[in-house]
């Protein structure tokens, strides 16, 4: 979160930049999962070291779920699609990354 602040407080297009870049990154990750109506989400933060706030980490969720939605994978990222969200946080240097468990709901 805090590199989301600072990107859009020093010029408004490097946030807009880095919104794009990571939303059409998740899209292209989950352009082939099945379409979904309403889900609960489970995100593991695997960090590489634990320098970072986890406030700040999961800040990022908002690329994830816009990149969902650009992918197809569910309709619009409101309360209609997401039901809850669970981060969990781990350290893992040799491979630090993001792992979604995404568990659909009626």
């Amino acid at each position: 979160m805090n590199e989301i602040v600072a990107a859009s407080k020093k010029h408004h297009m490097q946030y807009a930049n880095m919104k794009r870049t990571y939303t059409r990154l998740v899209a292209l990750k989950s352009r082939n999962l099945p379409k979904i109506d309403k889900a609960n989400f489970e995100i593991t933060w695997y960090c590489k070291d634990r320098r970072k706030d986890k406030d700040n980490i999961m800040g990022g969720q908002k690329f994830i779920f816009d990149g969902l939605v650009e992918a197809g994978v569910i309709k619009n990222d409101g309360w209609a699609q997401i039901g809850d969200i669970w981060h969990r946080f781990s350290v893992d240097k040799e491979n630090p990354r993001v792992e979604i468990r995404v568990e659909e709901i009626a």
